[in-house]
């Protein structure tokens, strides 16, 4: 059902593979438990984000929020960055298809940055393990020069501000992720 650190590019990310349960009705999936996510955390707020294809959202981060996505129906690229410096992943960049050719689900941690483009129209859920704190909502410019040739769309629909967040080299320390984060 989830795969292992080891398993990982970014160190505290959990790809989770939820198991189909199919007849002649159609299909149940379990999308979120619990018991998968062993950081203690605990998800108190669900949100629903429908896109368009060829919208770009993110990069955006939090300091002390984690999330849980699961894309409902289409199909999402998803770019996950290590911004914490006491990770052993620091720095690095995942990338994910996720949505109807991956159904997988993933818990992004605090100090992750995480954005998506949409291959196709989605419908994506997500989970939160914090309620909406606007002095916790961080980003990074979606076309900054560390993500060159990242992103699979070449003229995406980016909203302003993900247009005017900062360039990672632009980010005031105290924006940056510090130490361990909370467990």
């Amino acid at each position: 059902m989830t795969e292992q650190d080891s398993d990982h590019l970014i160190q505290d990310v959990i790809i989770i593979h939820p198991e189909v349960h199919a007849d002649e009705r159609g299909t149940f999936q379990e999308t979120y438990r619990r018991s998968w996510f062993p950081l203690g955390r605990e998800m108190v707020q669900s949100s629903r984000s429908d896109k368009t294809a060829g919208s770009l959202v993110g990069f955006h981060y939090h300091l002390h929020q984690a999330d849980y996505w699961y894309i409902v129906s289409g199909v999402a690229q998803v770019l996950l960055y290590d911004l914490r410096p006491t990770s052993k992943t620091h720095d690095r960049l995942m990338n994910l298809e996720m949505g109807e050719t991956n159904p997988i689900g993933v818990f992004i941690p605090p100090g992750v940055a995480h954005g998506f483009a949409t291959m196709t129209d989605i419908t994506l859920t997500y989970l939160v393990d914090g309620y909406y704190n606007p002095s916790d909502e961080l980003g990074i410019r979606w076309n900054d020069p560390r993500f060159q040739n990242a992103w699979r769309i070449l003229d995406p629909v980016v909203s302003h501000r993900d247009q005017t967040n900062p360039l990672l080299s632009e980010i005031p320390p105290e924006h940056r992720p510090q130490g361990t984060p909370r467990t």
